[in-house]
Parts: C-alpha cells; structure tokens; sequence
C-alpha cells in the first residue's frame, strides 16, 4: 500500500477522537468521520509500518449508526467527533472506550453499569472560551491545531452565547481593535472572549481575557453587552494573562461592569460562580453524575473529604446527609467561593482548604482527621502515587469514590488503588459531554 491508492474499506471500529477503523491486508487503516459499518472508498493520504491514514471519499454502503450533520464547522472544527453518528451509538463507543480502559489498563473485567446520557445534546455547555482570530472572528481551534476555525454558531453553546460574540466581533472591528493576539509570537492584545451562564438563574458573565493591564474601549464593550444580555448580564470584565503559555485564563480579573460573579443553582445549592472558579459545564447531567456520587458515598452521619473540590459542588450537595464535609482545592479564588456558597446555603458543617490535594491530604493525616469516604475528581492526569498513599495507607477511609474525566488515569489509579487494598466494587460513565471524544465516570472502591 503506497500513498494516494485508493481501497474499499470495511469500518469495524472507532477511535476516541471519532475516527474510524479498518483492516486492508492486515493493517489498520484510520478514516475521520467514517462510523462502524461502513463500506467506504478510502483515500491513503499516510502509510506507517503498521498502520495508514485514509480520507474518505464515498460512502459505499453507509453504517445504520449514520446520522445527519447539520454544522457546517464539523469537519473543520476540533470540537465535536461524533456528528455523523447517532446518539445512541456514540453511548455505545464511550461505554466500551470506560470498560476496555478498566480492563486493560486497570486490570478488573467488570462490565459498566449503564452509562447516563446526557437529557440534552445541543445547548447544553454553559461556558465557551472563544479564540480571537486575525480579522476579529471567534471561533475554536481547528482539530489538534491552533488554526482557529470560525464558528459564529456553535450548536454546543446556547443561542444567547452566538449573540454576544456576534457583538463582540463588531466591536472589535469597529474600535479598530486590531491588535489581536498572535499566539506564536507573543504579541497583540485580545487572546479570547469567556462567556459563563448560569442556566437555573439565567445570570450571565462575560470577560474579555488579554494580553496587557487594559483593554482600549471597554466602555463601548459593556454598552454592546449589555444591549444583547439585557438584565441578565451580571459581569462584565478582564481577565489579565500575559503569559506565553496556551492557558486560557491568567490568575487576575478586574471587574468592567456588575459584581465579580454569577449564581447557580445545583442540587438544591446555591453556587457563586467567579471567572476562575471550576463548575461542570453541563449542569443537567452534573447533577445526575453528583448524585451518583452520592449514591456510591453513601454520606449519611459521615465525615466526608473532597479532594479536588472546586466551587465546593460536589461535597456541598451532600452536607444535608454527611455529619462533616471537609474540601481541598489549590484554586485560592474557587476556595472563597466554596466558603462563600457554605454559607450562602447555611451549612455549617462544611470547611475549606486551600492547598494541593496531596499536601491537604497529609497534613490531615497528621492532624488525626479520619474521614469515613473520599471523594476525589482529579484534572486529566490523575492522582498521584503519593495521594493515592495517603488515602489508602493514612487515611484507610471506608470508600472512596472516584470521579474521573480520563477513562485511562482511572484505570490506571484503580489498578494502584487495588494493590493497596481497594476493590473496585461498581463504576458508571456519564456522558457530560455529548458530540466531543470526552466521557466521565464514577467509580466506588472499598476496602
């Protein structure tokens, strides 16, 4: 097989990012926005030792997964992967993509519970990151690239979130605003548009994020804003970030317009919500994913450690049940929030660390706090093998209960927790994310 041939090509399988698989002569041949039994004619744009990248060019005999896509940014975009497919068969892949991660990386060949699908697939993020482009457009980055791709309706965000960087981008183009920022060289000053909603209050926050102290007709921004959100707009600001880095949001904002912050409700509890404070995008399925959690913490009259807490979300909405709730989250700001929504709900059998989980977590030991369950919802990368020590040898709680949005770490910190005692009893994915490649689970290991 050589460059250019073109083959007939039988998908059978599907990578994570939506690509699909087939086998010409033995070797995998991977084929974007293809779907599990399809016959298609296939491009070989790359060839490798073992395997080749293909281009679709026909569908010969399409898959009964087919479905229609209706975003003209889909095959541009890197947002969304499974567009072509429908719902049910994307459940299908994230399920099996949880249980073989579980199996082959974590050791334990036990079946998923059923995943829990997300009630809405369109509208549902409630917050964007829009990159600015060169000519002023928003938009997202183009598939494990920076080319920004422009999408000035995302089928993802809520219609209102279209309307306020449509305002922006004229904005920018009437204000003459045209030093936007060029990521490869440093220079420029507008990085992105941050959009929040909050969908039960229905409150909005709005941040220009840039490369300087200030930001040149701030003035006309807030009144374009304002004209679109009407009442529901509570914050309007900047965030600074003069860093060379690909991270979105710098450490310091600075209010343009309303308070420093909007307000949700999840699982009964209030939420302030401050720009740099971490809050699940889909709200509906977090609270399905929380009271999952819930389920597998069974929290009643226990004392309750949340590691990677955030806002105080999750530990929050079970402190009704719980005798103690105690958090740990390095974010100082999302910390102030979390103390902020304890009280703001009157509980007050909830405390607040600022401090990285592990550290947290062994000076707790130290101080003699033996929490009956822990619950950890660790970034992409997992827990360390120093935490996991902590917890499984200092700590030695009844449960813990693991939230995860990297099905591999999971697996991987199963297979660690279980040299150390811990089963896994039962684990769940949800789909926080429907249309992208991401999954979350839930999972219980007990001692």
């Amino acid at each position: 097989m050589q460059k250019n041939d073109e083959i007939i090509l039988n998908i059978t399988d599907m990578t994570s990012d939506g690509s699909g698989i087939g086998k010409y002569d033995g070797m995998a041949i991977f084929v974007p926005l293809t779907a599990i039994g399809d016959t298609a004619r296939v491009k070989i744009l790359k060839v490798k030792k073992t395997y080749a990248f293909g281009k679709l060019t026909e569908i010969i005999e399409p898959s009964p997964d087919r479905a229609e896509n209706r975003c003209p940014s889909f095959s541009q975009c890197g947002g969304c992967v499974y567009r072509h497919i429908s719902y049910a068969a994307e459940c299908r892949i994230k399920t099996d993509k949880v249980y073989e991660a579980i199996k082959r990386i974590g050791g334990a060949d036990m079946p998923p519970q059923p995943i829990i699908c997300s009630e809405n697939t369109e509208h549902y993020r409630n917050k964007a990151q829009y990159p600015i482009a060169a000519d002023g457009a928003a938009g997202f980055f183009a598939f494990h690239s920076h080319r920004i791709v422009k999408c000035p309706d995302c089928a993802l965000q809520p219609e209102i979130f279209s309307q306020i960087t449509a305002a922006c981008t004229e904005w920018i183009r009437d204000n003459s605003i045209r030093r936007v920022y060029n990521e490869e060289k440093h220079t420029g000053l507008l990085r992105h548009i941050y959009i929040r909603i909050a969908e039960k209050t229905e409150e909005i926050m709005v941040y220009a994020v840039i490369n300087g102290k200030t930001l040149p007709g701030s003035d006309d921004l807030v009144s374009r804003i304002k004209s679109v959100c009407g009442e529901k707009i509570k914050s309007i600001g900047i965030n600074i970030n003069t860093d060379k880095t690909n991270v979105i949001l710098g450490e310091k904002c600075r209010v343009l317009y309303g308070e420093e912050y909007i307000t949700d409700i999840l699982c009964g509890v209030r939420v302030r919500l401050s720009p740099l404070s971490f809050y699940q995008v889909n709200r509906a399925t977090a609270e399905r994913l929380y009271k999952k959690a819930a389920e597998y913490a069974a929290p009643a009259g226990k004392t309750v450690l949340d590691l990677y807490c955030g806002a105080g979300t999750i530990g929050l909405s079970m402190a009704k049940e719980a005798q103690k709730i105690i958090g740990v989250e390095i974010v100082p700001q999302a910390v102030e929030d979390a103390r902020f929504n304890a009280g703001l709900n009157g509980i007050t059998n909830a405390e607040f660390i600022c401090s990285d989980a592990a550290g947290a977590a062994a000076e707790l030991a130290k101080k003699g706090i033996k929490p009956d369950v822990i619950i950890v919802d660790p970034p992409r990368k997992g827990c360390t093998a120093e935490l996991i020590g902590t917890i499984a040898e200092a700590f030695k709680p009844e449960r813990v209960v693991y939230v995860s949005c990297d099905p591999a770490t999971l697996a991987r910190d199963i297979k660690i927790f279980a040299e150390k005692g811990y089963a896994l009893s039962e684990y769940t994915p949800v789909d926080m994310f429907p249309r992208t490649s991401h999954v979350e689970t839930v999972a219980l290991l007990e001692i």
